[in-house]
């Protein structure tokens, strides 16, 4: 009786335990009036898949730049003197032919007269000799005589004039003077420095640019530049001078870039932060998460159709998670962002239609190969 007992009771814990472990696995599928059959190929699973886009390598350069006036000069007398007057002060707006500076020039007025009077009196004698020929009372030499005469005192005249006008210095363009060490009865020669001169309504910001990257920034492309005291403060502008040369040694070629000064905040020789968005070649964009990595290197999960493909994917660019590849991929691809554990070669996909209300990336219920 005892060995009936022990029989038993181990009979009704085997009973209990193959219960429990059915109760138990979570695996298990309710009972749908067939076994399921093992390497069942419609097992379906859900992964999320993202659109390929096709968007330009994009490299950001960073430079340090210096800026000049669009215009500026060094203003020299053209000819040695008296400073007489001086008619400007520093940072004084002028406008173009506007008189900064006087000479004494009592010599070339009176150069100017005396040319003026024998001017007159030559062409005087040319009128005269030119009536007389008319009658033939004068010989055509004392005619030709008296006109070279008459054309060399009008140009003595032009050249008295031009002495005089040497006598002034004069704005070439409209603009802001710098500042002066001239004074009123300084005797002053065309190697004496007046003062500069600056059209600061435009700023031209001085740059260099990596040899790596020459040809592939022109002219008309955008840049934005911040003074280094205010790095908040950006500033769009566009390129309007590449360099033609890269230097040997920084490896570097000179950018120049255009910037507005409407408000005459800015001033030249001010240091800038440059920055610079150069795009480069097309290539497939994808999610960061969607880059796998094996044996061989980097790849990723694509869906043509309906079918699952495992590509090389080469990493080009990192771009705020995301990344720019290189990889046989076109328009229209889906490359698989989560449920990759799933994936394998030759795997038929099925899209599920997405909800009306769902922004994101699409939902894919794959078919799984089975184990």
């Amino acid at each position: 009786m005892g060995l009936i007992r022990q029989l038993l009771i181990l009979a009704l814990i085997a009973g209990l335990g193959g219960a429990a472990w059915t109760t138990l696995d979570p695996l298990a599928e309710p009972d749908s009036g067939a076994a399921p059959k093992r390497g069942d190929r419609e097992t379906r699973v859900v992964v999320v898949a993202s659109k390929v886009d096709f968007v330009a390598e994009r490299v950001r350069v960073k430079a340090v730049g210096t800026a000049r006036a669009l215009r500026s000069a060094s203003l020299h007398p053209a000819a040695a003197g008296l400073v007489q007057a001086v008619n400007f002060s520093a940072d004084a707006r002028v406008e173009q032919g506007d008189v900064l500076l006087e000479l004494d020039r009592a010599t070339e007025e009176l150069a100017v007269e005396l040319a003026r009077v024998r001017l007159a009196d030559a062409d005087r004698v040319f009128r005269r000799l030119q009536r007389l020929s008319a009658t033939g009372a004068a010989a055509q030499v004392s005619l030709d005589d008296a006109r070279t005469a008459l054309e060399a005192t009008r140009i003595e005249l032009r050249r008295a004039e031009v002495a005089l006008a040497d006598r002034f210095v004069l704005a070439p363009f409209a603009g802001r003077t710098g500042l002066t060490e001239i004074d009123v009865g300084d005797r002053i020669d065309p190697g004496t420095e007046i003062a500069t001169l600056d059209d600061r309504s435009t700023l031209l910001i001085r740059f260099e640019v990596p040899e790596a990257l020459h040809g592939r920034l022109g002219i008309g492309a955008s840049v934005n530049v911040a003074p280094w005291s205010e790095a908040d403060d950006r500033i769009a502008g566009e390129v309007v001078d590449v360099g033609s040369r890269v230097s040997e040694q920084t490896r570097t070629f000179v950018v120049r870039a255009r910037i507005a000064n409407p408000d005459d905040r800015l001033r030249p020789g001010m240091s800038f932060r440059v920055g610079v968005d150069i795009e480069g070649n097309v290539h497939p964009e994808v999610p960061e998460v969607a880059i796998q990595w094996g044996g061989e290197g980097s790849y990723l999960w694509a869906l043509t159709g309906d079918v699952a493909r495992r590509i090389p994917a080469v990493i080009v660019q990192r771009q705020a998670g995301r990344v720019l590849v290189d990889a046989g991929l076109k328009v229209g691809d889906l490359v698989v962002i989560e449920g990759h554990h799933r994936m394998r070669e030759g795997v038929r996909a099925d899209l599920l239609p997405a909800k009306p209300a769902h922004v994101g990336p699409l939902q894919v219920r794959i078919e799984g190969a089975g184990s």
